[in-house]
């Protein structure tokens, strides 16, 4: 309901709509992309003695203790490392601090559409790149563009909805040809099979990568994201930042992520787990007529030649089993379906032969 107390342009936007959250019993939720395992023990234990005590105080405005982590991880000076709350939150600080400007932003015209929403917010003009006839990301289209005509470059690798990723050597020769403006390179499913831009950072200053705790390691409920690049480029964020929200991060997201960056052997066990599943459900999907696209994320993305997606999107709600369909046009009729556990894999695939024999 629009209201005369509004700002000019309230009305005008389109919000990102989050995968849904029911609350059902016995739900097998395949629709959002949540690990499919709990947070390590360390993590358990380092937010329990983080809510033990400070909790009166504000927490440390610049997440010291979690940025010199992600510094270290990565190989990386901590004037390389920006953190916010969710990875939502530090691609529109970096839209706000980088793109605001008279030039079109490139992004894929089938991606995560958060990257529409941030750039009407922000009064960004877009200019959307068709993934090619097999939904890839295609960078020789990019590289038909004049560099100078365009803002910037953001593309998510892997990308979403889609799973599929491109290579390094593909990202470094948009680097190479957009290298007077900032590329944003969103890796948020990163860790479960694609290859990092991390490492080109030292060559190219142009470059923000932007990850997140809420996949692979298992911390979507507490919202962290964090973005690698130029000290140059990282400055520009944390002045957007401190001028909206100096502490995005509370004392309990800080410490769980300190420790989730420190359990190695447990992030690398679930996700292998993960991808190990991931093939066994791309797998059982082909076997039963289905399309389905090379995942390199904790999802896959298919569709069945008798089926629309919104119809099997149902069927698979009435047997309890959730997962998400997109309408829009090329990719109304897949599914993305999350990797879940082995039970939860098995009941979405007795779902399916259960619709299929139908």
């Amino acid at each position: 309901m629009e209201s005369v107390f509004w700002s000019d342009g309230v009305a005008g936007l389109h919000p990102y709509v989050p995968g849904e959250q029911p609350q059902i019993a016995n739900l097998v939720k395949l629709n959002t992309n949540e690990n499919p395992f709990p947070p390590s023990a360390q993590v358990l234990a380092a937010i329990a003695t983080a809510a033990q005590s400070g909790l009166q105080r504000y927490p440390d405005p610049q997440s010291s203790e979690l940025v010199h982590a992600l510094a270290v991880y990565h190989g990386l000076n901590a004037e390389q490392v920006f953190v916010g709350n969710g990875s939502d939150e530090v691609l529109a600080h970096a839209f706000r601090a980088l793109y605001v400007k008279q030039k079109p932003l490139l992004m894929p015209d089938i991606s995560y559409s958060f990257y529409g929403v941030y750039a009407a917010l922000f009064g960004i003009p877009c200019q959307a790149v068709p993934l090619n006839s097999e939904l890839v990301v295609d960078v020789n289209d990019y590289l038909a563009i004049d560099p100078n005509s365009v803002a910037g470059v953001v593309i998510a690798n892997p990308n979403a909805p889609t799973g599929v990723a491109i290579s390094l050597a593909d990202i470094e020769r948009v680097l190479q040809h957009f290298g007077q403006v900032a590329v944003l390179i969103d890796e948020a499913y990163v860790d479960f099979g694609a290859e990092s831009a991390c490492k080109l950072i030292e060559q190219y200053p142009n470059l923000l990568v932007v990850q997140t705790l809420s996949k692979s390691r298992s911390l979507a409920g507490l919202r962290i994201g964090f973005v690698l690049g130029a000290s140059e480029l990282i400055d520009g964020l944390v002045r957007v930042k401190d001028s909206f929200n100096s502490y995005p991060l509370d004392k309990i997201a800080q410490a769980a992520a300190v420790a989730a960056f420190a359990d190695q052997a447990y992030f690398e066990q679930c996700r292998d787990a993960v991808m190990s599943e991931r093939a066994v459900v791309a797998a059982a999907l082909e076997a039963r007529g289905f399309k389905v696209l090379p995942s390199a994320t904790n999802f896959v993305f298919a569709s069945h030649p008798a089926y629309q997606g919104r119809d099997l999107l149902a069927a698979l709600r009435e047997r309890a089993v959730l997962v998400r369909q997109f309408e829009k046009p090329r990719i109304a009729d897949f599914l993305r379906i999350s990797i879940g556990t082995v039970a939860q894999n098995q009941a979405l695939i007795a779902a399916l032969d259960d619709i299929l024999a139908q």
